[in-house]
């Protein structure tokens, strides 16, 4: 059975130092919390994942704030680049538009899959650069490493999840090619067969990246860890099927006590349905637990 929620959201459209836009999805609970919510691969404000914890966190009386990465909402952005793992500079910008237009008091980072890679990069990269405001970070089914979470994803019996992203990010390529004619070689399309290979020939060079190596291995979290100063918590289930073993780093809290990881044994790939649709999922339990105990 698919789970529907229902959540009425305010839509806000910032503007981004580039001329193009973010999409925002808010439910406003007062300005004592806020927690912002980063979706996966080829998700939305509207998945019902992200609707699912912003009214579990409306319900608590908490604000909450599902924005959608870069033609990831209805409209596509305007410019030639798109979203990816690593872009910070969006995460960036939806924080400080927050803190210039909103007086929240205490802002709580939650992302999920590709979402959780983010925020855990930039909790990391800007650790000493953090607006005083953000308290902690909570982020699930992390691929930490995402060149062998990219391995994972493209072989076996994934290849059918991996195919189905494909799909949807060749759609946006050919919509691209479309709006900046010339800008892409289409011709790589037709030899782009998995993720990876995505990765190599549009990805990466797209967003100021050498290759789909150099985009793995400069925007993958697990390099930043030891540097992050807020607390954070990591879910990721051993049986998910996207994550490679180097998305586990069991040593982690010792090298940072700042850093948790749970290792449930069950929960897939942002699942988690343990529970029932009203009183809330393991996850969404999870989340109010972590992030509002002092």
């Amino acid at each position: 059975m698919f789970r529907r929620v229902s959540i009425n959201y305010h839509r806000e459209r910032i503007i981004t130092e580039d001329n193009d836009f973010l999409d925002l999805d808010w439910v406003t609970q007062g300005n004592e919390n806020l927690v912002i919510i980063c979706h996966g691969l080829e998700g939305s404000s509207k998945r019902a994942y992200i609707k699912g914890v912003a009214k579990y966190f409306m319900l608590k009386n908490w604000s909450a704030l599902a924005w959608n990465f870069r033609g990831c909402s209805e409209e596509m952005n305007r410019n030639i680049r798109f979203y990816h793992s690593g872009a910070t500079e969006d995460l960036e910008t939806v924080i400080r538009h927050v803190n210039l237009n909103h007086q929240f008091d205490k802002i709580y980072l939650l992302g999920f899959s590709l979402g959780g890679n983010l925020i855990l990069k930039y909790l990391g990269e800007q650790s000493g650069n953090l607006p005083a405001n953000i308290v902690k970070g909570l982020a699930f089914s992390v691929p930490l490493d995402l060149h062998t979470s990219c391995l994972k994803i493209s072989r076996g019996v994934n290849r059918i999840y991996g195919d189905r992203f494909l799909r949807k990010l060749k759609h946006k390529v050919r919509q691209k090619a479309d709006r900046f004619p010339g800008s892409f070689d289409l011709k790589k399309l037709s030899s782009t067969k998995n993720l990876i290979d995505f990765d190599d020939h549009f990805t990466a060079p797209i967003h100021g990246f050498k290759d789909a190596l150099d985009y793995y291995q400069t925007c993958s979290a697990l390099r930043v860890l030891p540097s992050i100063s807020k607390p954070v918590l990591i879910v990721n289930a051993l049986n998910d099927p996207f994550l490679s073993e180097t998305c586990y780093p069991t040593r982690i809290h010792q090298d940072n006590p700042l850093v948790e990881i749970l290792m449930p044994e069950q929960g897939g790939h942002c699942g988690f349905a343990d529970g029932d649709f009203d009183s809330g999922y393991w996850s969404e339990v999870l989340a109010w637990n972590y992030l509002s105990r002092k």
